[in-house]
């Protein structure tokens, strides 16, 4: 019996994730469910796999929680520590990482210190302090299983002896797919007209609001680039993004013999929860088989740099090291805040980005405090950038 905790309990990645659980409560247990504010939804979660814990992110969601569920057994906390707690503790073997952005460090990072089996979906965690972080899991003998399907996928096509691409492994690159998200094939003048909704529509997967956008400019891809030089141990110029439309082929490992592995499946973030809930067995996901007999032709290409700079942002940041990731994403948060409040247009956000890439200079990330300090500069440089544009 694993007994879980699911950090960011009420996203998307935290639904699906309590789907699979309910399908073999013989094999998991919750131990603790987080929230940020969404204090009905946490509550109606907690009414249905009663947890010990539930932690929210402030005193009056944790006073409307409590009172929502007081006839339950489940203690109500609120705060970061109390997020620290849930993720560290001794009673808890698996946790969830889907907080979304910065504020799913500390708890990842203390799950990590803590020897846990850390399922993550929370790729800041990697993009703000990867080798401290990496650092962190090896030095506690944790367990790091990736849940981005991407990151998942490849995972699966690795061989099995090897997490990372040693030159052993014969690996050539790292093929991460992309779909484009929704403005794919929109002329690219017409994207400075792009609306919070029509950006949040994305054509394959049901996705919150910030990762939505992240997807229509393919900082997400640009995200994950970095994400997989750390869990993988790949330089920038062994990962290539591939744009695959349809979204059937997850990602893909080019090896130096010629051969290419794929993993393939329906867009269904459950396939690569329950891949990693189970590893290295395999149980039911609930996710419908794919048939291939009914697959249309499958597109592969690459991208447009033009029209998604966001991307090249992102190798950018990965080649210069240091803190340079952890600056990308600080200023991304910020212009994709002010862009889903329509305080800036939807081709404004690179722009913040690159001003707050140019304002704030990076360097080493001796510590979490150092990286934090410049995570904190970057979102001050990117509001004066948005402020400006407003």
């Amino acid at each position: 019996m694993q007994r879980i905790t699911i950090l960011g309990a009420t996203g998307s990645i935290g639904a699906s994730t309590l789907d699979v659980l309910a399908r073999h409560p013989e094999q998991y247990q919750v131990y603790a469910l987080s929230a940020h504010t969404r204090v009905e939804e946490l509550a109606a979660a907690c009414r249905s796999c009663r947890p010990a814990r539930a932690v929210v992110g402030s005193a009056d969601a944790a006073a409307r929680l409590a009172a929502l569920i007081a006839d339950l057994p489940t203690s109500v906390e609120y705060g970061e520590q109390a997020l620290c707690d849930i993720a560290s503790s001794a009673d808890t073997d698996t946790v969830m990482a889907a907080i979304v952005g910065a504020a799913g460090l500390a708890p990842t990072l203390a799950a990590a210190r803590a020897g846990k089996k850390i399922l993550l979906a929370n790729k800041e965690a990697l993009v703000m302090s990867g080798q401290l972080f990496m650092d962190a899991v090896r030095e506690h003998n944790a367990t790091l299983l990736p849940i981005d399907s991407e990151h998942n996928a490849i995972f699966q096509s690795l061989p099995a002896a090897f997490g990372r691409v040693p030159a052993a492994a014969g690996v050539a690159k790292i093929l991460l797919t992309a779909s484009g998200g929704p403005f794919l094939n929109r002329a690219v003048e017409t994207l400075g007209d792009v609306t919070p909704d029509e950006a949040c529509k994305h054509p394959n997967w049901v996705m919150g609001r910030k990762i939505s956008v992240d997807s229509a400019t393919m900082m997400n891809k640009g995200l994950e680039v970095i994400e997989a030089h750390w869990l993988f141990g790949a330089p920038a110029d062994q990962i290539e993004v591939v744009i695959h439309p349809q979204s059937v082929i997850h990602s893909m490992v080019s090896y130096v013999d010629g051969s290419v592995l794929a993993q393939l499946g329906n867009p269904d973030m459950r396939t690569p929860i329950a891949h990693a809930l189970a590893y290295p067995d395999r149980i039911a996901s609930g996710v419908a088989q794919l048939d291939l007999t009914q697959m249309a032709a499958l597109q592969f290409f690459p991208p447009d740099f033009t029209r998604f700079p966001c991307l090249a942002l992102a190798f950018d940041a990965l080649r210069a090291g240091g803190t340079a990731p952890a600056l990308l994403n600080a200023a991304n948060e910020v212009a994709v805040d002010a862009f889903l409040e329509r305080r800036i247009g939807f081709r404004d956000i690179d722009r913040v980005i690159r001003h707050a890439l140019d304002a704030v200079e990076h360097g080493p990330a001796p510590s979490i405090e150092a990286v934090l300090a410049q995570d904190a500069r970057a979102r001050e440089a990117a509001a004066h950038a948005v402020a400006s544009l407003h």
